[in-house]
């Protein structure tokens, strides 16, 4: 269990004001932030998993190379970490559904193994608010599950149900290619759609959401899917890895309508530690700076550079996800080269994160941001590498002047908001 010292609960009753980090020495400002940090529940929505790192022999009781494992997560004071069932787009073909359904419980049985088999003193599965604040105060790590592409429900309402036993409780109806149930964002570069929105059978899945208790997740369908959604919806729906399109326009990002709709529902924009969603031109200017370089150590160790998503999905999903933690090698040893030249360009880092933040703060109110990494998916940025480096985000949120409440709320309080209202919404629908 996180601990915290009578001082810093004293110091902190003197410092809700969001002007005194101005008058805090640094000392005292990082001091200030570790009490804080000690003290709420940190809940990061979004962090992929490879099947391969849950095994009796690699698992994540070890400080693996991925971005998030049990040391990693012990060290940065990460307490929830929402481990995701993510399948990739194929075809909308009863092979291609068996094919995903069959990927999705791998995912699902490797989660489980980790909570019941592998580490069950170190880490148990959260269902409900309820449970992430009980393990947390026993002084357990807390896993939830979230679900990324509905596409392996196939065309069998019955699923919705299933992947609510199994401990889902948020899904994404789609991903990277318009599927069965709804249409993608990424429609919007070629605007070409299969559903102009959502599909009937999507339109169902929405209401079987509602029903057991799922929260819709916006952060890869289309934006005229996100309408359709919150039309139907009888409960708030997240945003698990978005951040502001205002600051960085891409289509994977939340325009200013959207994030009115988001607070007129209720919801919550969990903003993501990606650093193509955070700052284009920031990643741009530093990765064309960077391109020969990491091309030399790329091929330095038989490998090619891949930079566009394309590239890499044309992989098989496991070796997609060994290539992109290779990546993250090429990176930091690139990164390590040009540390001490003057005039570099700047990487994205945390203080972008929280510009996002900030952003959505201003725009929806302090009730609806969230935070979240998409680890092990491409996610990560200076200062928030991986789940070790948690604390900075915290520091930086500090530094800007929010105060524990408001951190709190940033962090899981608004998250697991959403999560008791969902499960409130699925009450009444099943008693009705």
């Amino acid at each position: 269990m996180k601990t915290f010292s009578l001082l810093l609960l004293i110091t902190l009753c003197f410092s809700s004001c969001k002007e005194t980090p101005k008058s805090m020495t640094e000392e005292q400002l990082i001091e200030m932030a570790k009490g804080i940090h000690n003290r709420v529940i940190t809940l990061d929505t979004h962090c992929d998993i490879d099947v391969a790192n849950f095994t009796d022999s690699i698992n994540y009781t070890q400080n693996l190379g991925s971005q998030v494992n049990l040391p990693k997560m012990k060290s940065g004071g990460l307490d929830v970490a929402w481990f995701i069932v993510y399948t990739g787009q194929d075809s909308l073909t009863d092979i291609g559904y068996k094919n995903a359904f069959d990927n999705a419980m791998s995912k699902f049985n490797a989660i489980h193994k980790l909570v019941n088999d592998i580490a069950p003193d170190q880490i148990e599965l959260a269902r409900t608010s309820e449970d992430v604040k009980r393990i947390q105060k026993e002084g357990k790590l807390v896993a939830m599950i979230g679900i990324e592409n509905g596409y392996p429900i196939g065309l069998d309402i019955n699923n919705v149900k299933k992947f609510y036993d199994l401990g889902g409780r948020y899904m994404s109806l789609a991903h990277q290619g318009h599927n069965q149930l709804s249409d993608s964002n990424n429609g919007e570069e070629n605007d070409i759609w299969l559903h102009n929105g959502l599909s009937d059978f999507g339109k169902e899945v929405i209401k079987e959401m509602n029903k057991y208790g799922i929260m819709i997740d916006v952060s890869h369908p289309s934006k005229e899917a996100m309408k359709q959604m919150l039309e139907l919806t009888k409960a708030p729906i997240i945003a698990s890895h978005s951040s502001a399109r205002a600051l960085n326009d891409v289509s994977r990002n939340l325009d200013d309508e959207q994030l009115e709709w988001m607070k007129q529902n209720g919801g919550v924009v969990q903003a993501v530690a990606l650093d193509q969603f955070l700052s284009t031109n920031k990643f741009n200017s530093r990765n064309t700076k960077l391109r020969p370089i990491r091309i030399e150590i790329a091929e330095s160790m038989g490998l090619p550079w891949l930079e566009t998503w394309d590239e890499i999905d044309a992989f098989e999903e496991n070796e997609a996800i060994d290539y992109l933690a290779k990546k993250r090698e090429f990176i930091k040893l690139a990164d390590l080269k040009v540390k001490n030249l003057e005039g570099f360009p700047d990487p994205v880092s945390v203080t972008d994160l929280v510009d996002h933040v900030d952003y959505l703060v201003e725009k929806m109110g302090i009730d609806h941001v969230g935070i979240s990494s998409d680890f092990d998916g491409g996610g990560g940025i200076n200062g928030w590498m991986d789940a070790s480096e948690t604390f900075n985000v915290t520091l930086e949120l500090v530094r800007r002047g929010y105060t524990e409440e408001e951190i709190s709320k940033i962090w899981s309080g608004n998250l697991l908001r959403v999560l008791d209202e969902v499960a409130a919404v699925s009450e009444v629908l099943i008693n009705s």
